[in-house]
């Protein structure tokens, strides 16, 4: 079939052109039941501009609603921030060091919790699961605003971190059914922009709820607590309606007409196995089995993308957890100390999508996401050695909004380690397993500054200095090895027959990133 304008049989990116091929993935997808297998095509052909209308309606049905859910998780998880802008710790009778066990806890729970929660998922399907999750957490959520003191503080940390722990991966999991590796990163720049638009929100709304300390008795923060938790749980009673299970299955009792016709569908799932025929090896709602838990925990071509995850941020994140505490250190009031976060979360959001659009336009993944270490780095500098640190209110104000409207990799990250898993059943371990890498990282960060460091944390600033020096170095690191491992693997596949090359396909016991045939993307 020629290529027209308005026709494209996307002969250059089909994998499934070749019938030995085509009839290999064919009988995967029959052994694997996967649930989209009746609409396999390989002959299916489409327009440029037929692909883009349905990739817009995902962005608006798929994309938008996962943002929506991330919204409700960084609202209970991050308000703690806007929390101790206020009494909450002089109420609880709690110090720094009571802060920082409790947002321990909290990232310790969220940790052993990743990987459990993702074997769930891939078990009952995230569409079930995550609104299960939402429900849950945001009732402990609510429940905070009975806090009574350390004890009961510990604990609401602990059961959050475990009722919101591998919700991230779940979610990455689940966009990675609509999208190709291309889009992949783009859609997760929105799902963490909205990250910095849950602060600004949350910062707003902490402003006006404040407003009602003293209502009942109560202190803003419990009112916080409350409102923002009930929030959440509308939230996620109405994610158990809006999360169809894939593509084929959007048509319900509620919804009876479905995201798409029979055509559309057919295009959704092709385009998404051409981009990577692997996604079709398991279907939605299939265990991991132990060996194959295994084989994606010992995957160590993705190592070196989880020790940037554990390295990454913890430049940014003793700054970013202690924001609020140090503007009010500096004589700023509760009411201003929250809107004075506002500028870095809208500028962050800007520097993240460009990061990211930047990803895409020339195609790399390395260089770019190591732009966030390059533009920390001379603000941690200035963080150590400017001598006016704290001594100067606003010009520290400045410094730290210039240092958290960094450009953030994460989106990057987390579509590059999708990709370079290669299988539905080591996508959904690492991306675990790289949410837990970044966890021990942001662990290990809140102990980075000290009661006895205070106030301008002089020990804890060389620290992260020397991290973000290191963070550049493992980055290139990570380019090199990639480089190295596509030519040696081009080496031996460019020596191979084309009958070889076939029967290799058909017959080999390799998985995921370990195939010859596959190309790590950096």
């Amino acid at each position: 079939m020629s290529i027209t304008n308005t026709d494209i049989s996307y002969s250059d990116k089909n994998p499934f052109l070749d019938p030995e091929v085509a009839e290999y993935w064919r009988l995967t997808y029959e052994k694997s039941q996967y649930e989209c297998r009746h609409v396999f095509d390989p002959a299916l052909t489409w327009s440029e501009e037929e692909e883009r209308k349905l990739v817009r309606r995902l962005d608006w049905r798929v994309c938008l609603w996962a943002c929506v859910m991330f919204f409700g998780l960084q609202v209970d998880r991050g308000n703690l921030t806007q929390a101790v802008s206020d009494t909450f710790l002089d109420d609880l009778k709690l110090n720094t060091n009571d802060y920082n066990w409790g947002n321990t806890v909290f990232r310790l729970a969220f940790l052993f919790a990743e990987l459990p929660s993702q074997l769930v998922s891939k078990k009952i399907g995230p569409d079930r699961w995550i609104p299960t999750q939402i429900v849950l957490w945001s009732i402990v959520a609510i429940s905070q605003c009975a806090l009574t003191g350390r004890r009961s503080f510990l604990v609401t940390r602990a059961l959050l971190g475990v009722l919101e722990g591998g919700f991230i991966p779940d979610i990455v999991l689940w966009l990675s059914y609509f999208y190709t590796s291309r889009e992949l990163p783009i859609r997760l720049s929105f799902f963490w922009a909205t990250l910095s638009f849950t602060s600004i929100v949350t910062s707003l709304l902490a402003f006006a709820i404040f407003h009602l300390s003293g209502v009942h008795g109560w202190a803003g923060w419990r009112w916080l607590f409350l409102i923002e938790g009930l929030i959440t749980l509308a939230v996620g009673l109405v994610s158990f309606f809006m999360m169809p299970a894939s593509a084929v299955q959007t048509k319900t009792w509620f919804r009876p007409h479905g995201w798409f016709n029979d055509r559309e569908v057919a295009v959704v799932v092709n385009r998404v196995l051409r981009d990577d025929p692997s996604k079709g090896d398991m279907h939605n709602r299939q265990a991991i089995t132990p060996q194959r838990l295994w084989d994606a925990a010992t995957d160590y071509h993705l190592w070196p993308l989880y020790l940037i995850g554990f390295l990454a941020y913890i430049p940014q994140s003793p700054p970013s957890t202690y924001i609020t505490l140090t503007l009010r250190s500096v004589g700023f009031s509760k009411f201003s100390t929250n809107l004075l976060t506002i500028p870095y979360n809208v500028l962050h959001i800007g520097t993240l999508l460009l990061l990211t659009r930047l990803s895409g336009w020339l195609n790399e993944k390395t260089l770019v996401a190591m732009l966030q270490g390059i533009w920390t780095l001379p603000c941690i500098i200035a963080l150590r050695f400017w001598p006016n640190v704290i001594d100067d209110a606003w010009g520290t104000y400045a410094l730290v909004t210039v240092l958290l409207s960094y450009p953030y990799c994460h989106a990057i990250l987390v579509g590059w380690t999708s990709t370079n898993s290669n299988s539905v059943g080591t996508r959904s371990v690492s991306a675990a397993l790289y949410n837990m890498a970044v966890q021990v990282g942001d662990i290990g960060a809140f102990f980075v500054y000290r009661e006895d460091d205070k106030p301008k944390y002089h020990r804890g600033n060389t620290n992260l200095l020397i991290i973000n020096i290191v963070v550049i170095f493992v980055f290139l690191g990570t380019k090199l090895y990639y480089v190295y491992q596509n030519r040696r693997r081009d080496r031996i596949w460019n020596a191979m027959t084309g009958d070889e090359r076939n029967n290799y396909i058909k017959t080999t016991k390799e998985r995921g990133s370990a195939r010859l045939d596959f190309r790590f993307v950096h």
